[in-house]
């Protein structure tokens, strides 16, 4: 087993459980305008999806006669309020990130975000200090599941591809993962969804997965203890 040199996290869906306000301000922003969404339409039709491209679906989707910019940045808006409001972290985050960096594991964030929405997540879950890269799939010409916010984040760590572990909760971030060439596991909210079954890894939560790091030494640093 190739024992890996650096950790990627998506942030949506894994360090924080920010999913259901991504889904609130899209459904609130869109009632705005006259459409009715549900949380099951955004499921289906942007989750994992970069903000520029949830606002140009949903004008698409809808007939929206507006500037797809104006409803991406009433979304952007919308989610950095809910997130400043109610955000906290997902059970296993803190532990993980310590677990890493007490190994000396070069650690990285690679989302879909946008930065005003990547900077309310840090300072809201007081987690900033693990990261010593931070890559936004808006400073790529393709977002996910485009593989190049994987491969700018690797490149910025200075790790190639595959000495890299990205962890995951979305269908297409889990793709944009492993088409990097990188280890990609995936804690997704069903871990029994067939879609997952291509993944590196399955697991129900962070400390389960933490636990198998550990156990399998599969990072360099990270042992049984």
């Amino acid at each position: 087993m190739m024992q890996k040199d650096a950790v990627i996290f998506d942030m949506d869906g894994v360090l924080i459980d920010s999913e259901p306000y991504w889904r609130q301000a899209q459904v609130d922003v869109l009632a705005g305008y006259g459409m009715t969404a549900t949380f099951d339409d955004c499921i289906r039709l942007t989750m994992g999806r970069r903000l520029d491209d949830i606002a140009k679906i949903w004008c698409q989707h809808f007939n929206l006669n507006i500037p797809s910019e104006e409803l991406q940045l009433s979304i952007m808006q919308a989610v950095v309020a809910l997130i400043r409001q109610h955000g906290e972290p997902k059970r296993g985050v803190v532990s993980l990130l310590q677990t890493l960096q007490g190994a000396g594991v070069r650690i990285a964030l690679a989302t879909s975000s946008s930065m005003p929405i990547i900077d309310a997540v840090l300072n809201s879950l007081s987690i900033s200090q693990y990261f010593s890269v931070v890559c936004s799939a808006d400073n790529e010409e393709h977002g996910k599941p485009h593989p190049s916010v994987y491969l700018t984040a690797a490149q910025k760590l200075d790790v190639a591809a595959n000495q890299c572990v990205v962890i995951e909760d979305s269908v297409t971030g889990m793709i944009a993962g492993l088409a990097a060439g990188m280890t990609t596991f995936a804690v997704p909210d069903n871990i029994d969804d067939p879609r997952f079954a291509v993944a590196s890894g399955r697991f129900s939560s962070l400390e389960e997965l933490e636990q198998h790091l550990i156990k399998t030494g599969e990072v360099k640093g990270v042992m049984v203890r």
